[in-house]
């Protein structure tokens, strides 16, 4: 799914939309792993009891509780971040119910850098850094792909004043 239209220009289109890496849902989903699997076994135990019912509908409603805390609220969170490229400038809109957006012009951009650990390596993410105008640089973690992010941002940037850069992957050798 692509970002909304309505929130372009007339002559601006989207070049690159991501979500936060995948690995922000990793823990979100060992808790509900974990929920499941925990009250599942206490429903088990529960079941020779003369108050099974009590104890079951108790555990089911906490159960329900911790998920949409633990599980659900992160993965919406998720699903609502959005980090936009288009052919005039970086977006970043977070949230769902308080919304948060930020807007950098391509043309106030002064710097583009990434950083990576080395487990970000291995999942293929980082933090992708944009120094403009403004007194500190921002920070963007989690992005996926940050170097190729990073490349795109700089040559969108540098390379092509009217924005008609695209990403192209790099040309393959013949085996001849």
């Amino acid at each position: 799914m692509g970002y909304p239209e309505n929130m372009l220009t007339d002559d601006e289109r989207v070049v690159i939309h991501k979500h936060p890496h995948w690995k922000t849902l990793f823990w979100p989903t060992i808790a509900f792993l974990v929920i499941v699997g925990g009250g599942s076994y206490l429903a088990a135990l529960a079941q020779d009891l003369s108050w099974n019912q009590i104890a079951w509908i108790s555990l089911g409603v906490l159960g329900g509780i911790l998920i949409l805390w633990l599980f659900v609220t992160p993965l919406v969170r998720w699903r609502s971040t959005h980090f936009v490229v288009t052919s005039e400038r970086v977006m970043v809109r977070e949230g769902v119910l308080h919304r948060t957006g930020i807007d950098i012009p391509l043309s106030r951009i002064n710097s583009v850098r990434f950083q990576h650990s080395l487990i970000d390596r291995v999942l293929g993410c980082g933090t992708l850094i944009i120094e403009s105008a403004s007194e500190e640089p921002l920070e963007f973690d989690d992005i996926p792909s940050v170097e190729r992010v990073h490349g795109l941002l700089y040559h969108q940037i540098n390379d092509d004043d009217d924005g008609e850069y695209y990403y192209r992957s790099r040309p393959q050798r013949d085996p001849d």
